[in-house]
């Protein structure tokens, strides 16, 4: 059968192309979603599940198994980021939220791997859920400050020298750079996906490119994927992680500097 094969080599659609769904019968922003990154994340969302409820039914407090020891080390390995820079102090919620987001994504991206077709795309592709997850860890990383500063100190933050004005629109841009980040990199590689498919065809054409040369191309398409899902988003999963876990340690920037100012001042 050549249909796994047209999948893998030529795409159906110009990347970033979505189909949309309406949900309340009208075309405004809160209306009309993209069916197939709701699709394609709620494929993440249950295998992220599936792996987690399997790995919770095997947990034992003896010898681990082979997947507990592999999670015990990465999760070792985040409560050591968080430790050396939030602190030792840092909210329980910072490691389950860190080590999610960073498997989440990282199975969201793996995905990619296997040859999907409209209406299941790489969910990272498209920029509303990394923009949609930026929101998530810039609005928890807020509410800690605010914990931590106190009010007051939250807003003395944004007014610190040298320059104000640049404190704030740091602070701000931070959702929207993580989630370009991740975006970026894994919408570059749909777009190098369809240009290689496309330029294969160009060049022999379809019919030819999916019976004769098809094991050529389709080992040259796995190469391909092998480094761009495989390892490039493995790094933008890491990366994306480790940034969430530096946002809430900036969040406690300052915080002892201002204790010591007002202990020096009583």
């Amino acid at each position: 059968m050549i249909i796994p094969t047209a999948g893998l080599l030529l795409a159906d659609a110009p990347p970033g192309t979505h189909p949309t769904i309406s949900i309340c019968g009208g075309g405004g922003f809160l209306c009309t979603y993209d069916l197939d990154t709701l699709i394609s994340a709620g494929i993440a969302v249950v295998v992220t599940l599936a792996i987690g409820l399997i790995l919770a039914r095997t947990v034992r407090s003896g010898k681990p198994g082979r997947l507990q020891m592999v999670f015990e080390l990465l999760l070792s390995y985040v409560r050591n980021l968080i430790r050396d820079t939030v602190g030792a102090d840092a909210p329980a919620f910072v490691l389950p939220l860190a080590a999610t987001i960073g498997f989440f994504i990282l199975v969201a991206n793996w995905l990619d791997f296997f040859p999907l077709q409209q209406p299941v795309e790489p969910a990272n592709a498209d920029l509303n859920l990394p923009l949609a997850m930026g929101l998530i860890v810039f609005l928890l990383s807020q509410a800690y400050a605010v914990r931590v500063r106190g009010v007051g100190g939250y807003f003395r933050h944004y007014l610190r020298a040298p320059f104000p004005p640049l404190t704030i629109i740091e602070e701000l841009v931070k959702p929207i750079t993580l989630a370009l980040r991740l975006f970026g990199n894994i919408f570059a590689g749909v777009v190098m996906i369809y240009l290689l498919g496309s330029l294969f065809e160009a060049w022999f054409g379809a019919s030819v490119l999916l019976t004769a040369l098809s094991p050529i191309a389709i080992i040259g398409m796995t190469i391909w994927k092998l480094f761009d899902v495989l390892f490039i988003g493995t790094i933008q999963a890491f990366i994306f992680m480790l940034l969430t876990i530096i946002y809430f340690g900036q969040a406690r920037e300052g915080v002892g500097e201002e204790g010591q100012e007002a202990h020096s001042s009583a």
